[in-house]
């Protein structure tokens, strides 16, 4: 009976430091991953001011072919919107709409994923010598329970390697 008592008492202790940890753990994530394009930034802006053009470099289309894409407003700029739908887990639900844009330099975007949450995404175009450093970046709240904040630890390792995969298929696209 006593050795019963002594793993309750252990799990009890383990879950609760477990839960104060992670309240201490950020709760606002960013990835961030660049490449440099061998194209002027005209030459790169067009794949990110249009989610329509995002969609052919995408990482995450090759991962679900079946996943359904449709689109809204215009077709470039602000107001742009894909909404997609996928039965994988790697891809799920979501909606995705340009905010912001400054021509040639930079792209700015909401991501709402639903019950999974909301986050907001960019690029960022820099000219660097004969090419331009494109930065893909995301910053996601993970909320205020620590459930959330222990998987914004692992949000690097997750997006960063789609990112890396998305910058590589549009630096042979611009570049092709």
């Amino acid at each position: 009976m006593r050795l019963i008592r002594n793993i309750l008492i252990g799990l009890v202790v383990l879950v609760a430091v477990v839960a104060i940890v992670g309240m201490f753990l950020p709760r606002y994530v960013s990835v961030e991953r660049d490449v440099i394009v061998d194209a002027a930034p005209e030459a790169v802006f067009p794949h990110v001011n249009s989610l329509q053009s995002f969609s052919e470099w995408s990482p995450w289309g090759d991962i679900d072919p079946e996943m359904v894409v449709t689109y809204s407003g215009p077709e470039t700029g602000v107001g742009n919107v894909m909404v997609w739908e996928s039965d994988h887990p790697n891809v799920g639900n979501g909606r995705q709409e340009i905010l912001e844009v400054v021509e040639n330099e930079s792209v700015r975007t909401a991501l709402d994923f639903g019950d999974m949450g909301t986050a907001e995404a960019w690029w960022r175009l820099t000219p660097e010598g004969d090419g331009t450093r494109v930065v893909w970046g995301l910053t996601a709240d993970m909320g205020s329970g620590p459930v959330g904040r222990w998987f914004g630890l692992m949000m690097d390792q997750w997006v960063g390697a789609d990112y890396e995969r998305g910058l590589a298929r549009l630096q042979e696209t611009v570049e092709g």
